[in-house]
């Protein structure tokens, strides 16, 4: 359970240092921004004063203000931003940027792994801006996702961070809540965020921060395409309940392809339930008569394979089965898994990428940077030829 002040978002201010004043009224403005920027009190990207409420509080003239903000932009600690006003640079110059990670599913889903691989492999910003990762520790131990979550989110707020990655909550009756929460409490911080693998919202819904993942919507069209072309008719597609909406996006592209080729995909080919329910499993093979089924990833369709064989359904020669991610033990299957496989690598470098570009830029409009991947083709789909994404 989250603390009150971090569900109010309510941050306390530290004393501000003493101005002295014997000196130049211009350098008494220079020298009090300056400590309210450097001890946090107006946070990265944080508004400071305009020049007219300046000129007020230290009874200066509108040059004499003019003077002092000049000098602390030539110093790297704000920025002026015309018709919108005067603010904290998100990283004061010389300073190393510290990003935070949210990742509840780091080393359960293997993806994001590599994904952390590619951030730390990820060249400097412009200008030579240097950055580290924050690997953030819950501090009860818990087995509940959610309250983690909240917990580094809480840490990162603390430590004032330059920026958080999150992999928002995919399973779990909480997790839009926690979600949701999570970002709003980081906007509060201004704390920029960019998400990794999915938004938080459903489509057509579109959150207000960057994105960057794998192009789920092309992927499905890719992996279906290539069912097809090793001969599959009746394709269906499987998936967990309460998937996250990147197995929406790969249905959608899983239809586009099949109608493109004649085929369909009516609702009752969508099968959404636990992999390891042979009950269900049985009933969707009795009703569809399906000869392939794609499946959400790597981790449902490997759990979907050990049900078939259950059930005396061989694959591929009763079945065609394929997958995505591409994760290490797919290969190592007693059927070896047909997959896509996504560029974690370079997903983790754009991500850097794409926050540094915001910290920098500050009012671009929200990005989606979405990479293609590859088909790896193995026994499950009975198919030979290689495709590419």
């Amino acid at each position: 359970m989250l603390t009150e002040e971090f569900q109010k978002a309510s941050f306390s201010e530290p004393p501000q240092k003493a101005v002295d004043k014997n000196q130049p009224k211009y350098r008494q403005i220079v020298d009090s921004l300056r400590t309210g920027i450097t001890s946090g009190q107006y946070r990265h990207g944080g508004r400071l004063p305009s020049e007219a409420e300046l000129v007020r509080r230290f009874g200066v003239s509108r040059m004499t203000a003019v003077k002092a903000v000049q000098q602390l932009q030539q110093e790297g600690l704000l920025v002026r931003r015309a018709g919108s006003g005067t603010y904290a640079a998100d990283v004061p110059r010389g300073q190393k940027a510290v990003f935070g990670l949210i990742i509840p599913d780091l080393g359960q889903t293997e993806i994001f792994e590599p994904i952390c691989k590619g951030m730390t492999g990820a060249p400097a910003g412009a200008g030579g801006q240097s950055w580290s990762l924050a690997w953030g520790h819950s501090a009860t131990a818990t087995t509940h996702k959610d309250v983690e979550a909240e917990q580094l989110c809480q840490q990162y707020i603390d430590q004032q961070v330059s920026g958080v990655f999150f992999a928002p909550l995919e399973f779990g009756p909480r997790r839009d809540l926690v979600n949701r929460r999570i970002l709003k409490v980081l906007k509060a911080a201004r704390i920029p965020v960019v998400l990794l693998d999915r938004c938080v919202l459903e489509y057509p819904a579109r959150c207000e921060h960057d994105i960057v993942g794998l192009d789920n919507r092309r992927a499905g069209y890719v992996m279906a395409e290539h069912l097809i072309h090793a001969g599959a008719k009746r394709i269906g597609f499987f998936a967990r309940e309460g998937s996250a909406e990147t197995v929406d996006d790969r249905i959608a592209g899983c239809r586009e392809a099949l109608f493109a080729h004649g085929l369909s995909l009516p609702p009752s080919r969508v099968v959404r339930a636990e992999p390891s329910d042979t009950t269900a499993i049985a009933n969707a093979l009795e009703r569809e008569h399906f000869d392939a089924l794609l499946c959400a990833n790597d981790y449902t369709a490997a759990r979907l394979m050990r049900s078939l064989h259950t059930l005396g359904v061989r694959v591929p020669q009763d079945l065609r089965i394929a997958g995505f991610d591409d994760v290490t033990y797919a290969e190592l299957l007693p059927v070896p898994l047909t997959t896509l496989h996504q560029p974690c690598l370079q997903i983790g470098a754009a991500a850097v990428a794409t926050m540094l570009d915001r910290i920098a830029n500050p009012l671009l409009p929200a990005r989606s940077v979405l990479l293609s991947g590859h088909v790896v083709v193995r026994q499950s789909c009975g198919a030979t030829q290689v495709a590419s994404a």
